[in-house]
């Protein structure tokens, strides 16, 4: 089957009425408050209706950090509601519903429904989907009973659709660094004041591991607004010893397994999760919650190993194949140490497979893996905006990663199999989360 028509084999209702939303703002990005406040208002606002919210920005780590909220909070018996986006393969991704047991992700029925009822209140006015979307997710979400909402911002902060809840419970800020440049600003400062947008008066804020530059401007923000500040390394810390993770702040030291995902990035944005639970007082979210959660946490294309589906068939004998969605400099950063840790301890040839936005700083992400890949093959993406296969490989040969191209993952993976490598290999597929969804649907292994 080819890519196109496996894409086609999952366009649904809610796929239609989003397709048509396109043609009332087709600039997919437009970051302001004003038509979603609109809408809202329209809709009776339903963001005043919601359960306490933890509202989660930052360039990295955003939907990672927010995945081990919801697997420490359901642990302990919370039923959770969760908004993140982009989706990998279907819209219905971005909206889990909580329920006893464990979310489950919005229907197709339930989502064309409210989606339905935002259009008609919407009346035709200019809006982005973005901005519908987050507006049928809080309409979905305000109408079903549960403990907590785990809010995602999509872009930015300040001027992000997802920014109309007044007074969360509180709100966490991930790693800043250089992505979305042309929306966000072209500096380190910029972007982070521009995440700093989503504190507020008097709300407890938990800030993760960053550069000087941009905690600073976070550390302002929240002092202008009276924001509780918890920061990493100054009020709480996290740390490897001995396979284990150890998290400590003023109320004591947990000694907790190592986080089912992989990468020294993931302790991290571990600890961030911890560290909001926290913040917000008496919640009752024990450690035997947090040891919990950290083994059952799932966040699919986030170093994620396949070995189930159509795909790792294709692999040669003892081969890997990982899925990473990064697609920053700061993203690549993280990912190549990760797979050095990975090299460490069982030594493979490394084989990149790669495929990014033509709005990516491209060889910004690669020169993160010189030295590290043996080899990389570039693909096409199909969405707009795209950079061409030759692009990717003249930039990777540019910077010392010998580079071919192939037509998709397919012809790719076969394309591994007849390079020259001594070494079952390790093969990476990455560079956009847009590829992560099209190899899971091509594998056949959906997020649920």
């Amino acid at each position: 089957m080819s890519a196109r028509a496996e894409r086609d084999e999952f366009v649904t209702p809610v796929d239609a009425i989003v397709a048509r939303l396109l043609a009332l703002h087709p600039k997919r990005i437009d970051l302001s408050l004003d038509r979603v406040l609109q809408l809202l208002e329209r809709l009776g606002h339903p963001e005043r209706r919601l359960p306490p919210v933890i509202h989660v920005g930052g360039t990295n780590g955003k939907g990672s950090t927010i995945a081990f909220l919801r697997a420490m909070l359901e642990a302990a018996g919370r039923k959770v509601h969760v908004y993140t986006s982009p989706n990998l393969v279907r819209v219905n991704e971005r909206f889990r519903l909580g329920r006893p047991g464990g979310g489950v992700l919005v229907s197709d029925e339930a989502l064309a429904d409210a989606l339905s009822e935002c259009e008609r209140a919407n009346a035709g006015s200019p809006i982005t989907v973005f901005e519908i979307t987050t507006a049928a997710g809080l309409l979905l979400f305000s109408r079903q009973p549960a403990d907590m909402l785990l809010l995602e911002v999509g872009l930015g902060g300040r001027l992000d659709a997802t920014n109309v809840v007044e007074r969360p419970a509180a709100t966490v800020i991930t790693s800043v660094s250089l992505d979305h440049v042309e929306y966000l600003g072209d500096s380190i400062v910029k972007i982070a004041a521009e995440k700093a947008g989503i504190l507020k008066p008097g709300v407890p804020a938990v800030i993760a591991p960053q550069v000087d530059e941009a905690r600073g401007v976070i550390e302002r923000q929240a002092a202008r607004l009276g924001a509780p500040l918890a920061v990493a390394g100054e009020h709480w810390l996290v740390s490897q010893e001995h396979g284990r993770l150890v998290y400590q702040d003023e109320h004591g030291l947990l000694d907790l397994p190592r986080p089912r995902l992989f990468g020294r990035h993931q302790l991290d944005n571990a600890g961030t999760a911890i560290a909001a639970l926290r913040s917000l007082g008496d919640a009752g979210i024990g450690a035997a919650a947090l040891e919990t959660g950290l083994l059952k946490v799932d966040w699919p294309a986030r170093l994620q190993r396949l070995t189930a589906g159509r795909l790792p068939a294709l692999v040669s004998e003892g081969g890997e194949l990982w899925l990473d969605g990064a697609h920053n400099p700061e993203g690549g950063r993280v990912l190549a140490a990760a797979i050095a840790d990975m090299e460490e301890r069982v030594p493979r040839p490394l084989v990149l497979i790669v495929g990014m936005l033509a709005t990516k700083d491209l060889e910004g992400f690669l020169r993160n893996f010189a030295g590290l890949a043996r080899r990389l093959i570039a693909v096409p993406i199909h969405q707009e905006k795209t950079l061409a296969p030759e692009a990717i490989a003249a930039a990777a040969d540019r910077i010392g990663i010998p580079a071919e191209v192939g037509d998709g993952i397919e012809p790719a993976l076969a394309g591994v199999a007849r390079l020259d490598i001594e070494t079952s290999p390790r093969i990476l597929i990455t560079g956009s989360l847009y590829l992560a969804g099209e190899v899971l649907a091509q594998n056949g292994t959906l997020p649920t």
